[in-house]
């Protein structure tokens, strides 16, 4: 059920590829809520998702940019204010790949070349973003900018990788560039760690199934799903938020705070009897 809680704001939405990604639901909600939205994500995203069937359900364009690329982004600002009339009042970034984790390569292991694309591109892109839509102007007082991030930024998960380091860098960012866009514009910038998600890029890591499973049995609440994330990123967009910055914010049924669930005691009981 739609409450407005989005009525009169606009918004700028990078990475929406398919209807699993976190940024497709973001901009379908926000939408419902009475948002105004803008899509964008990189031309080859544009040409292997339906990024086009999305906006016209939210009754919008694509603007293709590629977000490693300033040149880019700027144009894509000002095509965005164009568009709207005027400055706007949120951006997600759901952005984030690494050609060490897709061609399977391991930590121990990195190619460093691959591991400078993994930075430019899920975590640089983001201070990228932000600082064209700061010295754009781009954003209305009190708007909201939020990234997703993960928990292996501050916590080891076996075959996460060098995204785990992308991860810690982009929470990074957002407290850094957070002090000074809150403290000149009100502008507040947050990053969302989510619960291992089925999206495209999630499916890319090592193991991902048996992450799935093992969140699902140490959280309290379970898995967040994408809709889930998706409604609580819409209130960081939202005025009743307008006080929460520089903040990395669990979203994860509780598996952030919590090191045994009666469910996993359980199976390790099991397999101590079962091995002695």
């Amino acid at each position: 059920m739609a409450n407005n809680l989005l009525k009169g704001k606009k918004g700028l939405i990078f990475g929406a590829l398919n209807e699993n990604s976190i940024a497709w639901k973001t901009a379908e909600r926000a939408v419902a809520e009475g948002a105004e939205i803008v899509l964008t994500n990189t031309p080859i995203s544009l040409r292997m998702g339906t990024i086009n069937e999305l906006a016209k359900k939210c009754n919008t364009i694509v603007i293709p940019a590629d977000a490693t690329s300033v040149e880019d982004l700027e144009q894509l600002f000002d095509k965005t204010m164009e568009h709207f009339g005027g400055k706007f009042d949120f951006i997600l970034h759901s952005v984030g790949m690494s050609p060490n984790v897709r061609k399977g390569i391991t930590y121990d292991n990195l190619n460093y070349e691959y591991l400078s694309k993994t930075l430019d591109i899920s975590a640089i892109s983001f201070h990228k973003v932000i600082k064209v839509a700061y010295q754009k102007d781009a954003l209305n007082e009190w708007g909201s900018i939020v990234a997703l991030s993960y928990l292996a930024a501050q916590r080891t998960l076996y075959g996460y990788n060098d995204m785990a380091d992308a991860k810690a860098l982009l929470e990074s960012i957002a407290r850094s560039f957070g002090c000074i866009y809150g403290r000149e514009r009100n502008v507040r910038i947050n990053t969302v760690s989510q619960s291992p998600t089925p999206t495209t890029a999630g499916g890319g890591i090592s193991g991902f199934s048996n992450l799935l499973e093992y969140g699902e049995t140490l959280s309290p609440l379970g898995n967040a799903s994408a809709e889930d994330c998706a409604d609580y990123i819409l209130t960081l967009f939202s005025d009743f938020t307008r006080k929460v910055t520089m903040q990395n914010l669990y979203h994860d049924g509780g598996f952030s705070s919590i090191v045994m669930s009666p469910e996993l005691m359980e199976i390790f009981e099991k397999g101590i009897k079962e091995n002695s």
